[in-house]
């Protein structure tokens, strides 16, 4: 009775410790796609979305009631990044907004919340061998985006 308890308990640790290093891989690729995004950084977005990217997102204009409806591929972030972002600034700041909460973590499908300077987004990953990445993402921007007084 006592070697099955011990099994039950090392199985038990195992499936705890593998759950947290997952958890942990999730948040990490969460971090790389906001900081990929924050300092232009193609390598931690190329590490954290899967080639078929689909990202929409809403957000208003400038003086508009409406939201503006926005989508994106993996190239056109990779696109963005090192054109928008690098060539004309850096979007994040030390103080920027970036919080990762991870929602809900199955065998290989995951979903996060992560709030950064352009809103909140709502991402759904999925794990391939040992690796977790972006599949989709869902964004709304806030009310006020503005930087420096100004909207971007």
């Amino acid at each position: 009775m006592k070697k099955i308890t011990l099994c039950l308990m090392a199985v038990l640790f195992t499936a705890t410790i593998k759950a947290q290093d997952d958890k942990q891989k999730v948040e990490r690729a969460c971090f790389d796609y906001i900081e990929g995004f924050y300092e232009a950084d193609t390598v931690k977005l190329l590490r954290s979305i899967q080639p078929r990217l689909y990202k929409i997102g809403f957000y208003q204009r400038n003086g508009d009631k409406d939201y503006t409806y926005s989508k994106m591929t993996m190239e056109e972030a990779l696109f963005y990044a090192r054109k928008d972002i690098s060539e004309n600034r850096r979007m994040g700041k030390p103080d920027s907004p970036k919080k990762v909460v991870v929602l809900d973590l199955m065998k290989v499908t995951a979903a996060a919340k992560v709030t950064a300077l352009w809103g909140t987004d709502y991402l759904l990953l999925s794990k391939q061998g040992d690796k977790w990445m972006i599949e989709e993402v869902i964004w709304e921007g806030p009310l006020e985006m503005k930087r420096n007084g100004k909207r971007f």
